[in-house]
């Protein structure tokens, strides 16, 4: 694989996109809101994340894998996205997801938006619907700061050379593992712990700061 100049990884749900897509998809189990004050309470940091996630999915019990289909109809891209994309590219950079979110979602939603590589969770299925678990490891911060390591590492990129766009606390980690740390919609302890802050909601206003 040809060495890329730098790598840009940023968080799916609130940053690459606009929804919480397993808020949406606890729309379909008629539980949307006790899994977005869960959701809320994980992002601030109060709780732990792979501990809220569990009880989170388990809500989703017995939502049929046919949702997925009207969920990703319900993603809104977050403003700009494709054009951040593009610059990326078009400097020689690559652009990294890692998701707390859902294969099932992103392997759609991110090669559609310029996404060049993305790792997330899996949802169990047994008999076209979902069992209430997750499938495997967890996608929690450290595996998020070790997936900006190592996909570096692989794509020859020092990590002076990576930024890292999240808005929770569960994106502190790859935030201070990257060479620039930057806060989009983020909550406050992200905002504070950030190199920067991007104070609006348009992935444009990240362009100039790409190397």
């Amino acid at each position: 694989m040809t060495a890329a100049r730098f790598l840009v990884v940023l968080d799916a749900d609130s940053t690459l996109i606009q929804d919480e897509v397993i808020e949406l998809l606890a729309d379909e189990a008629g539980r949307r809101d006790e899994v977005q004050a869960a959701t809320e309470a994980a992002m601030r940091g109060e709780i732990d994340f792979a501990a809220s996630l569990r009880s989170r999915v388990q809500a989703l019990t017995g939502v049929g894998i046919e949702s997925f289909e009207r969920v990703r109809s319900r993603i809104r891209p977050t403003i700009g996205v494709r054009e951040l994309t593009s610059a990326i590219h078009e400097r020689g950079g690559v652009v990294g997801v890692v998701s707390g979110g859902f294969h099932e979602i992103l392997d759609h939603i991110a090669p559609e938006l310029g996404v060049d590589r993305w790792r997330a969770n899996r949802l169990a299925v047994t008999d076209d619907a979902l069992t209430g678990a997750v499938d495997g490891e967890i996608v929690d911060a450290t595996v998020k700061a070790g997936s900006l390591i190592d996909w570096a590492r692989e794509l020859g990129v020092p990590q002076r050379a990576t930024i890292a766009i999240g808005d929770g606390a569960n994106d502190l980690e790859m935030m201070a593992a990257a060479g620039l740390g930057l806060a989009f919609n983020a909550k406050p302890t992200v905002r504070a712990s950030a190199n920067l802050v991007i104070g609006q909601q348009d992935l444009r206003a990240v362009i100039p700061l790409l190397p």
